[in-house]
C-alpha cells in the first residue's frame, strides 16, 4: 500500500505472517504537486534504509512509480501491515542528509509550506550528465591574486572572537558591523580558512548574482577554484546540477552563491556568511517564502557552526537582536586604507526646480562630475528607477496607464518605444489618446535611468557611459562585461539601480551621485526610511576606496529627513535610535512579526470569502494580539492572468509566531478537505503585501 490514503487498493500479492515480521517500515514524502498528499506515507522495505534516501515507490492508482524521500525509519505501522505496499527501488544517485530532513520538517512548521516545497530547495534539478560532459560555469574565471593582508586591530579582534567559537565547536551568531571599506571581506576569507583547516565546510552568500563573479575571483585567488562551487538561479539546470553534485561528493568545501546557496549539501558546515545581510533579496518572495538567515541559523544548530552577518548598515531587526544578546556584535569603525569616509552633500531639489533647472542633474552634481572627470576619477550615478519615464498620465483626467493584467503602473522604455509592466513583463504600445476618457493626451512623467543616461551623454559627450540595471544586465555575460569595463577604467560614468549599491569594490571611484533619494522614501512600506538610509549609505560607500577621500552628492526633495541626515553624517546609531523608537510605538518588527495569509482563486468571490472566514476563525481562536488581525485586502501587486488574490495581514506578538502558523495551516487543511478551489500561502514578514 502506498500510504494512508490508499488502504483499500489491491495488493501485488498476499504476504505470509513470517514475511511481514521480517519487513521494515519507513515513512516517505511523495514527490507530488497536489496539496492533498502533503503527508507521510508508510511503505515496507526489505532493505536497511536511512533517513534522507531517495526511493521509487508505487503510488495511487497509476502504474508509474513516483520518487519518494525517506523521512522516518523503523516505523511501527498503526494499521494492518499486510495492506502496506513495498518500495520498488532505491535511487543511489544522491540523497538528503539527516540534517536536511530535519530542516525541511522545521520549514514546514515555521513557514506553513508543503514537504516538497522544502525538499526542492535541497535537491538538484535535472539529470546526471554523461561522463566527461559536466558543466563548470566558472571554469574560465581568472583568479585575482590574493596576498594575505596585514590585519588591523579591529579585524584582529573580530577574528579572535570568531576563532574562539570555531575552536570550541560552539554554535554562535556574529553581527559584523563594519563601515564600507573596513576590510570585512578579508575577515570573511580568514574565517573560512580557519574552518577549512579544521576539515569543515563554509558557505559564502551575496545578495546579488551580479556580485558573484567578483567574489569568486577573489576567493579563487586565495583558495583555488577547485575548492569552490557556485550556486545561484542564473546558472543553467545542468550547471546547477553539476555544481550541487561537486558539493555533495565533497569535492568543493566552499560554496559561493545567492540565497539558494544556503541549501548547499555540505556534510559538515562550520561557517555561513551573509554579506550585506540587510538586503531584501535574502527574503524569498516565491514559494517557499523563507528568510535565509533563519535557514542558516537552523542548519548551524545541527552542525554547531558559526554564522557571520556582515553589513555597514545592519537591518534594524538584526541590530536589535545584537542589543538583546541574540547576536554577538563585532564593530569595525575605520576603513582599512585609513582614508576618511566620503563627504556627503545633500542638495535640495526644490530650490533647483524654482531656479528653472528641470534636468536630473543639480548644479552641484554637474560641477562635481566635471571636476571628477578632469581628475580622471570614475563616477557612479544611482537611481532606483529603471526605464525612461516612470509613469504615463492623461493630461485631461489624470489617470495613469496600468497593466490590464496586474493593475501595476506602466513604465515607458524609450529604447523599446513601449510601456512595460515591471511585474509581469508585458509590453504595450503607448496610445496617443487616453484610453480612459478618450480626450486627453498622454504625458511622460517621472525620471528613470534611461533619461539619466540620455542627459549624461548630452552633458558629457566626451565620456564613456554605461547603464547597469535589469534592462542591460540581461545575462551573466553582459553583467561581467559591464562591470569588467568599469573595473578596467574603460567606462567613465556608470549609471545604475540598486545593483550598483551592493558590495562592488572599485578603487578609482571618486564621486557618487544619488539622483533622487526620495524614490525609496515614498514606497508604502514601514521599512521605507530604513531602506533609504541603507541605499544612500551603501552607494556612498562605493566612493573613496582608493587613496583619496570620495565625494557624494545626494539629491532630494526632503533634505531634512532624519534617515538622509544620518546617512550624510555616517551615523548609524542616530538613525537606529530614531527608527527603533518609531517601530516600538507602531508595534512593527522587531517587536512583532507581520504575517500575510494570501488567498488565491480563479473566482474572486471565493478568495474574498475564504480570507474573511480565516480572519473570523483566527479571532475566535483567542490568539494573543487578535486585535492586530486586519480586514481582508486585495493584493494589487499580484501576478495572475485569470486568478485573484486577497490577503489578511496580522501583527503577531513576539514569541507567538508558531501558534499563528499552526492555526493558519489548520485552516488551509480544512479548505483542502472541503475541496475549496482556493489556495493559501503564508508569508512571514513580507516585503510587500500591496
Amino acid at each position: 500500500m502506498a500510504g494512508r490514503n490508499d488502504r483499500d487498493l489491491p495488493q501485488e500479492r498476499d504476504l505470509s505472517a513470517v514475511e511481514i515480521k521480517l519487513m521494515g517500515y519507513v515513512d516517505i514524502v511523495i514527490d507530488n504537486k497536489s496539496r492533498h498528499t502533503d503527508e507521510l506515507y508508510t511503505y515496507r522495505t526489505d532493505r536497511k534504509l536511512r533517513v534522507g534516501q531517495v526511493v521509487s515507490v508505487p503510488f495511487g492508482k497509476g502504474k508509474k512509480n513516483r520518487r519518494g524521500f525517506v523521512f522516518r525509519v523503523d516505523v511501527a505501522p498503526d494499521y494492518d501491515p499486510s495492506k502496506i505496499r513495498s518500495i520498488a527501488d532505491v535511487i543511489d544517485e544522491y540523497a538528503l542528509t539527516e540534517e536536511a530532513v530535519n530542516t525541511i520538517a522545521w520549514m514546514r512548521q515555521r513557514y506553513g509550506i508543503r514537504y516538497m516545497d522544502g525538499i526542492r530547495c535541497f535537491i538538484p534539478g535535472g539529470k546526471p550528465p554523461r561522463p566527461g560532459r559536466e558543466k563548470h560555469p566558472y571554469a574560465s574565471v581568472r583568479p585575482e591574486p590574493q596576498n594575505i593582508e596585514d590585519l588591523r586591530g579591529e579585524q584582529q579582534e573580530a577574528l579572535k572572537r570568531i576563532y574562539a567559537a570555531a575552536d570550541e565547536k560552539r554554535q554562535a551568531s556574529f553581527l559584523l558591523h563594519g563601515v564600507t571599506g573596513s576590510g570585512k571581506t578579508e575577515v570573511y576569507m580568514q574565517a573560512i580558512a580557519h574552518v577549512i583547516a579544521e576539515g569543515r565546510g563554509a558557505i559564502m552568500l551575496v545578495p546579488e548574482i551580479a556580485l558573484t563573479k567578483q567574489i569568486v575571483e577573489r576567493f579563487a585567488g586565495r583558495f583555488g577554484m577547485e575548492n569552490i562551487a557556485v550556486l545561484h538561479s542564473k546558472l543553467t539546470v545542468r550547471e546547477r546540477y553539476d555544481e550541487w553534485m561537486r558539493v555533495f561528493r565533497g569535492e568543493a568545501k566552499i560554496v559561493i552563491g545567492a540565497r539558494i546557496g544556503v541549501f548547499a549539501p555540505l556534510r559538515n558546515i562550520g561557517l555561513i556568511i551573509m554579506d550585506e545581510e540587510h538586503e531584501a533579496t535574502y527574503k524569498s518572495d516565491q514559494t517557499p517564502k523563507y528568510e535565509t538567515v533563519d535557514i542558516a541559523a537552523k542548519r548551524l544548530m545541527y552542525h554547531h557552526g558559526i554564522m557571520i552577518l556582515g553589513s555597514a548598515t545592519p537591518s534594524v531587526v538584526s541590530y536589535q537582536r545584537a542589543r538583546e544578546g541574540i547576536y554577538e556584535l563585532l564593530i569595525m569603525k575605520h576603513r582599512y586604507n585609513e582614508v576618511p569616509l566620503p563627504s556627503v552633500e545633500l542638495v535640495d531639489m526644490k530650490k533647483e526646480i524654482r531656479s528653472g533647472n528641470r534636468t536630473a542633474f543639480s548644479d552641484s552634481l554637474y560641477r562635481q562630475m566635471r571636476k571628477a572627470l578632469d581628475e580622471r576619477s570614475q563616477i557612479i550615478l544611482f537611481l532606483n528607477r529603471r526605464g525612461y519615464s516612470t509613469y504615463l498620465s492623461c493630461s485631461h483626467c489624470g489617470e495613469s496607464l496600468k497593466c490590464p493584467e496586474c493593475g501595476i503602473t506602466l513604465v515607458y522604455h524609450k529604447r523599446e518605444n513601449a510601456a512595460l509592466c515591471h511585474y509581469c513583463g508585458r509590453k504595450y504600445p503607448v496610445p496617443d489618446i487616453c484610453p480612459s476618457c478618450g480626450e486627453g493626451e498622454i504625458r511622460y512623467l517621472g525620471t528613470g535611468t534611461e533619461i539619466v543616461e540620455e542627459e549624461a551623454h548630452e552633458l558629457f559627450p566626451e565620456s564613456s557611459i554605461e547603464r547597469f540595471d535589469l534592462d542591460t544586465a540581461v545575462s551573466s555575460r553582459e553583467i561581467n562585461r559591464i562591470l569588467g569595463s568599469f573595473s578596467k577604467g574603460k567606462t567613465d560614468i556608470l549609471i545604475g539601480t540598486q545593483l550598483v549599491a551592493k558590495g562592488l569594490d572599485f578603487r578609482n571611484v571618486g564621486l557618487v551621485g544619488v539622483i533622487s533619494a526620495d524614490v525609496s522614501l515614498n514606497i508604502p512600506d514601514y521599512r521605507a526610511t530604513e531602506r533609504t538610509f541603507q541605499l544612500v549609505t551603501q552607494v556612498a560607500g562605493r566612493s573613496g576606496r582608493g587613496d583619496r577621500q570620495g565625494k557624494v552628492v545626494v539629491q532630494t526633495l526632503t533634505p531634512d529627513n532624519f534617515a538622509l541626515r544620518a546617512a550624510a553624517a555616517h551615523d548609524y546609531h542616530d538613525f537606529f535610535n530614531k527608527e527603533i523608537a518609531v517601530r516600538r510605538m507602531m508595534d512593527y518588527p522587531p517587536f512583532t512579526d507581520l504575517i500575510a495569509a494570501e488567498f488565491t482563486s480563479e473566482d474572486e468571490e471565493t478568495a474574498i470569502k475564504e480570507a474573511g472566514r480565516c480572519r473570523d476563525y483566527m479571532i475566535r481562536a483567542g490568539l494573543p494580539g487578535a486585535e492586530g488581525i486586519f480586514l481582508p485586502q486585495v493584493s494589487s501587486a499580484f501576478k495572475g492572468n485569470s486568478a485573484s488574490r486577497w490577503h489578511i495581514l496580522m501583527k503577531c506578538p513576539k514569541g507567538e509566531r508558531n501558534k499563528y502558523i499552526y492555526y493558519l495551516r489548520y485552516f488551509g487543511e480544512q479548505m483542502t478537505r472541503r475541496r475549496i478551489a482556493c489556495s493559501l500561502t503564508i508569508d512571514v514578514n513580507p516585503y510587500s503585501t500591496c
